[in-house]
């Protein structure tokens, strides 16, 4: 077995440097996602992928999984730091793709590509802070390193709406270059290469190629199913079949393997086992609040990209900051579960609470929504980190760190897939039933057409072409206009909600695992093997 390098090996001006660092990588990335999630609707109208939404967040999100458990990996293996510059480079190719992208499409690959790097640098940050100190320690810089995320989200939702409604989304892209280059220098001089000692690391391709294989093809199946084809065809049976034979083969490749991508020791842990499928259920109810809670303001409330970002604010800010006094309290009493239990308690809550939630509510409410959501999320990541790195032995932080951050990719990948089936098969079955009487008879089979895609109300050329062709009716036109606005946005309103069903019976079933956690005194060593 190759020999593990001594513990804790970072000297004093290294970890001042790796510390500047990291949060610089980690303030950035929270940056760049803050503000595309908020502008990620706009977007989609603007380069007429309404359609392709869900793909937009799905496509980037396997890629993401499949580098935080490659990547975690390779940096326990080759260090840290050649990795996290890796994932910067990748980062900083896709962004100036996605800055010059010409159609909906091209942005999704190019985001993707980026997504090579983003996905990445999450887990490998965490690493580093593994690295850099003990467990006790450990706690309180990994609650620390949520404060540029805090930062992040305090100016990046109202920053992203801003560009979107005034200056245009690619400059989101197009000020993240500088920022990326910025870090590739500070990592490459801050970080020592601390890569593991002994004999030549063979890397698990068969493993490898088995995840991605297994990941993709599911999350392909989950995206079109019930969409493009039903859930019962032979298209989505196959390729649900084949992922679940390959997630099979990976589980036994891993068991063989001489320095598997995913270890064996980690999955033979409970605590892991409990996290890991806590972080996939509770996907839903974060990627309902993220990505459909600004739709629903913007498309179903009227709000503009600008204020919609401000009411997801407190959520972003809340989420990050809360883990900052969480690390210290787990420091100091060297107890978590406690954490858990009240975090998914006020999730759970809050998600059925937004439900309630209609088109003239009270804007104070989505505010007082968005901020429950924020506190009881904003202990959870702190808490996962602090666990996952206490169980296993310090050998595997990569690969421990990179696996917790795959179930929350395949989680990222997977719901909005299932979640937006949901509201797009909702909003079509709306729709039918709530057009004015006697449309489809006076209105072009163009016009008609547009009304499937909702992504009209927001986009304010395509709300000017349908008002026009409207107008072209004659004496009834504006009328049959104002009746036709109303249920597209109610049926946007209706397919809103049914995600935030789905995510609040998903909190729910997390809420109800989470307490069943063993408790494990967080530790001042690293485990034994």
């Amino acid at each position: 077995m190759p020999q593990e390098q001594p513990a804790y090996e970072y000297e004093k001006k290294h970890i001042i440097l790796g510390l500047i660092a990291i949060f610089l990588v980690y303030g950035t990335m929270a940056s760049f996602i803050q503000m595309l999630n908020i502008a990620r609707p706009k977007i989609a109208a603007d380069l007429n992928g309404m359609s392709l939404y869900a793909w937009s967040v799905s496509i980037p999100g396997v890629v993401s999984a499949f580098v935080t458990l490659l990547f975690g990996k390779l940096s326990d293996m080759y260090g840290r730091r050649i990795m996290l510059l890796l994932s910067i480079l990748f980062a900083l190719i896709g962004t100036v793709l996605s800055a010059i992208s010409p159609n909906f499409v091209f942005l999704i690959f190019a985001t993707a590509f980026g997504s090579l790097g983003i996905g990445a640098m999450m887990p490998l940050v965490f690493a580093v802070v593994g690295d850099m100190f003990p467990p006790v320690e450990r706690s309180k810089w990994i609650g620390w390193l949520n404060a540029p995320m805090g930062v992040a989200a305090l100016v990046g939702p109202t920053l992203g709406g801003w560009f979107s409604d005034n200056w245009g989304w690619q400059y989101i892209f197009w000020i993240l270059i500088p920022l990326l280059v910025v870090c590739l220098i500070l990592v490459w001089i801050g970080l020592p290469s601390l890569a593991r000692r002994g004999a030549e690391p063979k890397i698990d391709f068969l493993g490898s190629f088995l995840v991605t294989l297994a990941s993709s093809l599911m999350i392909i199946g989950i995206s079109l199913g019930g969409v493009t084809y039903p859930w019962a065809s032979i298209h989505i049976i196959g390729l649900l079949g084949a992922s679940l034979l390959s997630w099979i083969l990976f589980f036994r490749t891993e068991y063989r393997a001489q320095e598997p991508v995913l270890d064996p020791l980690v999955l033979r842990n409970r605590s892991f086992n409990t996290i890991a499928l806590v972080i996939l259920l509770s996907s839903f109810g974060s990627i309902a609040i993220m990505m459909y809670f600004p739709m629903f303001l913007q498309g179903v409330q009227g709000t503009s990209a600008t204020l919609s970002g401000q009411v997801i604010t407190p959520f972003s800010v809340l989420m990050a900051f809360i883990g900052i006094p969480v690390g210290y309290l787990i420091a100091r009493t060297r107890r978590y579960k406690w954490l858990y239990v009240l975090g998914f308690a006020i999730l759970t809550a809050d998600m059925f609470g937004i439900l309630l939630i209609r088109d003239d509510t009270p804007i104070y409410w989505s505010v007082l929504a968005a901020s429950l959501a924020g506190v009881g999320l904003g202990a959870v990541p702190t808490v996962n980190t602090v666990v996952v790195q206490n169980i296993v032995p310090k050998r595997l932080l990569g690969a421990a760190m990179g696996a917790v951050f795959f179930c929350l990719m395949m989680g990222v990948a997977i719901c909005p897939a299932i979640l937006g089936t949901a509201m797009n098969t909702t909003y079509a079955k709306a729709l039918a039933v709530s057009l004015p009487d006697g449309l489809e008879k006076v209105a072009d089979e163009e016009t008609m057409k547009s009304l499937a895609d909702s992504r009209v109300l927001l986009s304010e050329p395509d709300m000017k072409a349908l008002e026009s062709a409207f107008n072209r009716l004659g004496t009834e036109g504006q009328g049959l206009f104002q009746k036709t606005v109303k249920a597209i946005r109610a049926s946007m309103g209706a397919g809103c909600r049914r995600v935030f069903l789905i995510g609040a019976i998903t909190m729910l079933i997390s809420f109800l695992l989470i307490i069943t956690i063993p408790e494990i005194r967080i530790g001042d060593e690293p485990p034994p093997e």
